[in-house]
């Protein structure tokens, strides 16, 4: 491991100098690792694993999904199976499903599992709120999570760029001795930039409060408040778009990646830097309290019991459908088509 200083706070992570391909080809030479699911993360880590050369298999229904796996490589009868088959003869089993999924495949995948395999997951999800989802691991197995801290669409895309996304794991049940190098060889296998630790439950909670704040819940609420805000005073639909978004992800964002937003701040003009330093403040004094009340509803579980809950409603697909409809329909969203349309590259 190698001692890194975040912040200043001193933490372990694992690079791929320290824990190479070759390593962990070595500590999963013996090893079948069937991919269960093939929706969201399914496709990014089968495939990486494979093109990295390790021996997979897919498991999956029939249906538009499973055909997806056969437009990828996958093989009916030899590289692709029912999940019930792929699990059975797997040593590692990777559970991909989505939260929902796993409620209603577990009863049956648990008995696919032998003394010995690996139950691997990329969410604390199901372990965490276990009381509430009924997935009680059996002891005589390991328990292992590597979470990839992004799409497994850019999972994929950076593995082909010769990049890697950064990932977190944990160890939640060691019944074989290796169940952490198993864990850090399939993180590296899956094309990981570099790892760092964590537990399921903090996986968890990080991941539910990432995704409903600054990932996606908070910075839609953001964008669609100026957006509104500047329309409601008279400025056009291309102006407040590119005020809001488009300058934020085409020009900022891959500089304050690159950079860190200290950089941006130290490199923009004057007016633009007072301003910023000024209304930074009134943000996140208004903010705060609001991602703090998130926090609060993940670590309690209301977050994970409002997902079952309405997961678990015969209507829930239609009623999903329209509102993601409305999003899609938004008069900030259809101005973003035609502004990525007039892009230099499309034209």
């Amino acid at each position: 491991m190698a001692k890194m200083n975040f912040g200043g706070v001193i933490e372990e992570v694992m690079t791929r100098e320290e824990f190479p391909l070759e390593k962990a080809h070595e500590v999963l030479k013996d090893e079948t690792i069937a991919i269960i699911g093939y929706g969201v993360q399914g496709p990014g880590q089968a495939c990486n694993l494979r093109d990295n050369g390790f021996n997979v298999i897919v498991g999956q229904r029939q249906g538009k999904t499973y055909e997806k796996a056969i437009a990828d490589g996958w093989v009916p009868g030899e590289t692709l199976f029912s999940i019930e088959e792929a699990a059975t003869k797997a040593t590692i089993v990777m559970c991909l499903l989505s939260d929902a999924a796993v409620m209603s495949v577990w009863p049956t995948l648990k008995e696919c599992l032998k003394p010995g395999d690996a139950l691997y997951f990329s969410h604390g999800f199901a372990i965490t709120w276990s009381d509430r989802t009924g997935c009680v691991p059996q002891k005589d197995i390991d328990v292992i999570l590597v979470a990839p801290k992004g799409s497994g669409t850019s999972l994929r895309t950076m593995f082909l760029e010769g990049r890697g996304l950064n990932s977190s794991y944990a160890v939640y049940q060691d019944y074989t001795g290796r169940a952490l190098e198993r864990t850090l060889a399939l993180g590296i296998g899956i094309g990981s930039g570099y790892l760092f630790e964590t537990t399921f439950q903090r996986e968890a909670t990080s991941d539910l409060t990432g995704e409903r704040g600054s990932l996606m819940g908070a910075i839609q609420g953001l964008l669609l408040a100026q957006y509104e805000v500047l329309r409601e005073n008279g400025h056009t639909p291309s102006e407040a778009f590119n005020e809001t978004v488009e300058e934020l992800t085409q020009s900022l964002m891959p500089l304050f990646a690159q950079k860190g937003m200290d950089w941006m701040y130290a490199n923009c003009s004057t007016t633009a830097q007072r301003g910023a330093l000024d209304w930074m403040g009134p943000f996140h004094d208004a903010i705060k309290p609001v991602v703090q009340k998130l926090y609060e509803s993940v670590k309690s579980g209301n977050e994970a019991q409002i997902s079952i809950d309405a997961n678990s409603k015969p209507d829930y697909r239609v009623g999903l459908e329209q509102e993601l409809k409305a999003l899609h329909e938004s008069e900030m969203w259809r101005t973003a088509e035609t502004v990525r349309k007039l892009r230099p590259e499309n034209n």
